[in-house]
This record gives structure tokens, sequence and C-alpha cells, in this order.
């Protein structure tokens, strides 16, 4: 399904626009993967894809875009002890498109993020609930709806006790698409607690360590191949196979990691000491800083959660709206290299005295990066 409005450009005009500009460092550029760029970020995108050490190489990409509020975000509203006086009541950004202007607006730039990501690459769109349905089918058209991972619940805050003829909106959400199938993911686990390892791990053995059984086998018929043949006499039940070659099986069995129900079915033993943990759902609660340095910040140990499971240590991460500069500050703290873009002057400063700010803290030092700014052509 496509959205169809009167001013959606093609994909190849929008990939065939050439940048009409150049990028200009102010801080001795030394050619580090790390930069932070000033100025519009389509145009700076489009700079990138002509970039051969970028476009292709960038393995996640978190955007949290304009949500169409048609609304101007003022620094001047953030608690003054946050702030310095010198910012005060100044404009940080404007969110101003709405309608199929701001639905264009995004479209083009996740074309052309879609251009720069590796094959093995990531995006997680950060959105709100009245515009995120809308931004759901742009994104089955440019990734493909084969590509889409996830919907993200977010819990950004806590309940709301205004009055309103609607329940209360605690949540944003996240889109989770990848540009294939074969994509970097690195499987996040939470703790058990002591009630999740009673609740889950009800038997104890002789040694009283608790424990549980799963079965050997999984949903489908296998008419040809080892997993379809029987394992000490016992073919797998109608209608389904061995989750693996039945020899492995008996390796499982010497180590005493096999029980026998009661109806003489094998299933292998899990030692609640021995599991890795729960895993990661799609209802997340990150609250926001209540008193951020930068209007909508993220939370920081969100962004880091996002980075740790779709990208491995010195991977290219990418924010082209940055803003407070969060994803780049989780970026930096993981050991990824990054790139982070915004057309505010005022998001450029906080970015570069938060990165101050956290490097000095972790590494006793300056954070090295490239500082760049769109400029016009030369004449």
């Amino acid at each position: 399904m496509l959205l169809e409005y009167q001013n959606k450009a093609s994909k190849a005009d929008i990939l065939a626009k050439k940048h009409h500009s150049r990028l200009v460092c102010e801080n001795g550029c030394n050619g580090t993967k790390k930069k932070l760029i000033l100025g519009d970020n389509a145009e700076i995108l489009r700079h990138l894809i002509a970039d051969c050490n970028v476009c292709g190489h960038v393995d996640l990409v978190y955007i949290d875009p304009p949500f169409a509020t048609n609304s101007v975000f003022r620094i001047g509203k953030l608690r003054a002890a946050t702030i310095s006086s010198s910012h005060s009541d100044r404009a940080a950004y404007k969110d101003l498109l709405t309608g199929s202007d701001f639905i264009e607006f995004l479209r083009e730039r996740l074309i052309l993020l879609r251009e720069v990501m590796s094959q093995s690459g990531s995006i997680y769109l950060h959105i709100d609930y009245k515009i995120g349905h809308y931004v759901k089918i742009v994104m089955d058209e440019v990734f493909g709806a084969e590509c889409f991972r996830s919907d993200i619940a977010r819990i950004k805050c806590n309940p709301k006790n205004f009055e309103h003829r609607a329940p209360g909106n605690v949540k944003d959400l996240i889109l989770f698409y990848t540009k294939s199938a074969q994509y970097t993911w690195n499987e996040p686990r939470t703790a058990f607690s002591e009630e999740d390892i009673t609740r889950l791990f009800a038997k104890v053995d002789e040694n009283g360590r608790r424990y549980t059984t799963v079965p050997l086998h999984a949903p489908g018929e296998t008419q040809n191949g080892p997993t379809g043949q029987p394992w000490k006499g016992i073919p797998p039940p109608k209608g389904r196979h061995w989750r693996s070659d039945p020899k492995a099986f008996d390796e499982l069995d010497r180590e005493g990691l096999i029980e026998w129900s009661r109806m003489g079915v094998p299933r292998k033993i899990l030692y609640a000491d021995e599991a890795k943990g729960k895993r990661l759902q799609d209802i997340w609660e990150f609250k926001d800083p209540q008193y951020p340095s930068y209007p909508t910040q993220k939370n920081l140990d969100m962004l880091k959660l996002i980075i740790s499971m779709s990208s491995n240590k010195g991977d290219l991460v990418l924010d082209c709206f940055c803003g407070s500069g969060t994803t780049l500050l989780a970026a930096e703290a993981l050991g990824r290299n990054w790139i982070g873009i915004d057309q505010s002057e005022e998001a450029m400063a906080v970015t570069r005295r938060r990165l101050d700010e956290m490097t000095e803290t972790l590494f006793q030092g300056k954070p090295e990066y490239d500082l760049l700014r769109v400029a016009p052509p030369d004449a």
C-alpha cells in the first residue's frame, strides 16, 4: 500500500538530485569517522551518498525527527538551571511542516538514508501516535514491508491525570526496519528476578538446582533428513520434527540434560543458573530527562540499548536529526563511530558541550571529531 499525495516526488528524482554546496571543516579536520555537521540534512545526506567512505557503510541509523506538531521549541522553556542565560528564550528548532508536506519531507530523507546504509544496517525511527501510522506506510514503501522488524512502544512519562476525553498518552513509538534480511542483531537479555526464577524454573533436582524442560521437537513436517528420523526408536510427534539432528541428543543424554516425561517423551533440561535471562519485549520504559538540556531530549540508556542491539564496536552510527546529541553520546560511550547532523546552532552548541562533559568524565580527555558546516559552492 502506498500513500498518494500531490507533492510526492519519484524515488528516481530524489536520488538524481545532487548537492549544491560544499562542506567546510571548522576545527582542522583530521579525517576521523566521527563527524558533527551543521546544515540541512537532505543536502548533507547527498554529500554522504557521494562519499565512498560513508555511502554503504552506515551500520545503524536512529532518528527522532519532528512530529508534525506545528510548534516552535524554545530553549527558554527549559528550566533555567540547565542552560546558560545567553540561551534564554531562543528557538531550538521549528516543527512547522504538517500533512503531506511533512510526509514528503520525511520520505525524501528516508530514501537518502537507505542509500547510505550498509546491507546489514538497521534504522530506528522515533515518532508519536498522531502521525506514526502514516510514517509506518512510508517506511514500508522505502524499506519494504518484509524489512519491518518491530513497532516498539516506549513509555515516555508518568500517567497523566488532567481532564481529557480519551486515555492519557504516556507512550510514543519506535519503528525498527532493516535494509536486508541479513542484519546485525545482538540479542539483548535482562536478568531474571527471584519471582521469575520461581515461576519459570519450577522443578528442583537432587542438588537443589532449579530447572525447567523444553520440547526437543518443533512444528512442521520433515519428510527427509535426520530431523524426521526416530531417536532411540522414538519418531518425532505427528506434524512435528526434531529441532536438530538427533545425534546431538546423544550428547545431551550423556550430560544428563534429557528428562523423559511420564508419556515417554524426551525433553531438554534448562537450569536457571545457566539461563541467559529474559528476552527483551516490544514495550520499553525509558522516560525522558525531567530537566533536559534541549527540547525533546531522549533517554541516554534507551539509545545505548538500541546501539548495543544493532551495531558492533567500530561500526558507524548516523543521526541526521541529532538535536542535543544523545545518540552521539551513546555511540561514543560504546566505542562506535558516528555522524550527527542538525540545522540548529543551538543543537550544535548543546551537543558539543555534552560531548565534552561526557568524554572528560569517562575518558579524561576531549572528544575527537570533525566539525563541519554547509557552505555555498565556490564561485
